[in-house]
């Protein structure tokens, strides 16, 4: 099985990639549905997350992503915390995902959305990197869509590696500043390209 990883930065089309991916019948895990699996009530993470930063659970127990996000976007410290806690069990969620892909359906091609591939260091785990990328404009446009302040968004920003970075870095890229048709025909490409190999 050949598994890819799909990265890029945040707002640079990712979801919309791997959706696509899927409705052209990839088998896909997406990262950051795991990471909130991690940060589920009553799991090992919650009650990490919970010990380093206080009062950050919803009444459930599960980890309040809007009271956990201001605190560790303005403080590098804080988040590389939170990152030693969750990235170690959402990698091994990709594993076993992975290895129940591999033994359930044995697809020849598993894709994997990973926003902090490069970040992690994991990127050597995958056979191949896909990057989604955009102009920092219309990066920054889409972000405001979605009702960040220009503050947040230069946290967030600030946060990853820059999104022409990672695409510099990939094997595959998919441009998203066009027509949702474009960027389809180029979903298309990588995926052709993809199963040659």
């Amino acid at each position: 099985m050949l598994k890819v990883a799909l990265t890029g930065g945040i707002a640079t089309g990712k979801s919309y990639v791997l959706d696509g991916l899927r409705r052209r019948g990839v088998a896909c895990l997406d990262a950051d549905r795991l990471a909130h699996g991690v940060m589920a009530a009553g799991t090992e993470a919650s009650q990490a997350i919970a010990a380093r930063f206080g009062d950050v659970l919803t009444a459930d127990g599960a980890v309040d992503r809007r009271k956990l996000g201001p605190i560790v976007f303005a403080d590098a410290a804080a988040r590389r915390d939170l990152e030693a806690i969750v990235h170690p069990a959402v990698y091994r969620a990709i594993q076993a995902g992975l290895r129940g892909l591999a033994l359930v359906d044995a697809p020849r091609l598993a894709v994997v959305d990973v926003p902090l591939l490069y970040e992690t260091g994991r990127a050597g785990e995958f056979d191949r990197v896909v990057a989604t990328v955009c102009t920092p404009e219309r990066q920054r446009e889409r972000l405001r869509t979605r009702g960040l302040s220009e503050a947040d968004i230069d946290l967030r920003l600030a946060a990853q590696l820059a999104a022409a970075e990672k695409a510099r870095r990939a094997d595959l890229v998919i441009t998203t500043d066009g027509t949702f048709d474009e960027t389809d025909r180029q979903i298309d490409g990588v995926l052709a390209a993809l199963r040659a190999i």
